[in-house]
């Protein structure tokens, strides 16, 4: 890459890509910072997703798979300085390399539009950012075919949320904003059993299994990391499932019982033929 272009931290440039760290003016302008080579790379792997790459030259030199891929889908790619890239990350240690991306969010009728699809992951009641995106790198780790985030969560565009996801959000659908009551409709009109992760619910993961309860399309609820999922929301579930503690923890953390919940699922799912096999858009069938 040449010498840096930008290198003032009050260009009207970098200052634009400040403002995305506030929600208000991501959701006015409907793109978002993906920070980091990982992030980065699968963005600009999505087509039209990546509008802008912000790298400096040491960073663009370490990762030209990334920086090829961009201009291939003649995106531009300003090389920054050092101070640029801090500017704009939202990180302690900026990792050189930063994405001006589009909102990828899909609506929530666009989840069952055409297949309906076997393991989905709804984050209901989930305020840390960090969680959520956790979980949606579980969700799609384990071929999950989508994920929701209700009206009640938190914002899929948080930079601590891109981050956590390492570059998941860009693998599979994710839709926002929805009540849960919408979402729970959808989803069991379209044929899936909904289960409700809870510490206190009243059948436990390994009874579910052995009963053949997770074998079928299943969508799991996920709830708020301190005090769970409210009692209306548990209503709506065809159960309620804790995952059993076997030893002497208290309990779990939320992003770890997702993974469990979710892969006990995927594995259900496969019984006798194998590995799920990936439909053409990338999403586990």
């Amino acid at each position: 890459m040449p010498s840096p272009e930008l290198t003032s931290t009050r260009s009207p440039r970098v200052a634009a890509a400040r403002r995305l760290a506030k929600r208000a003016h991501r959701a006015g302008e409907r793109r978002f910072l993906a920070e980091g080579p990982q992030a980065v790379r699968e963005a600009a792997a999505l087509p039209g997703t990546l509008v802008e790459l912000y790298a400096t030259a040491e960073t663009a030199e370490r990762y030209p798979d990334i920086i090829d891929l961009a201009r291939a889908q003649k995106v531009p790619v300003l090389s920054a300085s050092t101070d640029v890239i801090a500017a704009i990350s939202q990180t302690v240690t900026p990792q050189g390399i930063v994405g001006l991306c589009r909102f990828v969010d899909v609506p929530l009728a666009s989840l069952t539009a055409d297949a309906p699809p076997d393991l989905v992951a709804v984050l209901a009641h989930v305020r840390d950012p960090g969680n959520a995106g956790t979980v949606l790198r579980a969700a799609d780790a384990a071929g999950a075919e989508a994920v929701v985030l209700t009206d009640a969560s938190v914002d899929l565009y948080n930079p601590k949320t891109v981050r956590a996801s390492v570059g998941s959000l860009f693998h599979l659908p994710v839709a926002v904003g929805a009540r849960i009551e919408d979402t729970i409709a959808q989803l069991r009109a379209a044929g899936l059993r909904i289960l409700a992760a809870d510490g206190a619910g009243e059948s436990d993961l390994d009874e579910e299994i052995d009963a053949g309860g997770l074998d079928g399309p299943t969508a799991w609820i996920f709830g708020n990391e301190a005090w769970g999922l409210p009692e209306e929301t548990r209503a709506l579930a065809d159960a309620v499932v804790r995952v059993p503690i076997h030893g002497r923890a208290e309990s779990l953390n939320l992003a770890t019982a997702a993974a469990v919940c979710l892969y006990a699922s995927a594995r259900a799912q496969r019984g006798s033929s194998g590995c799920r096999t990936l439909r053409a858009g990338g999403a586990a069938r």
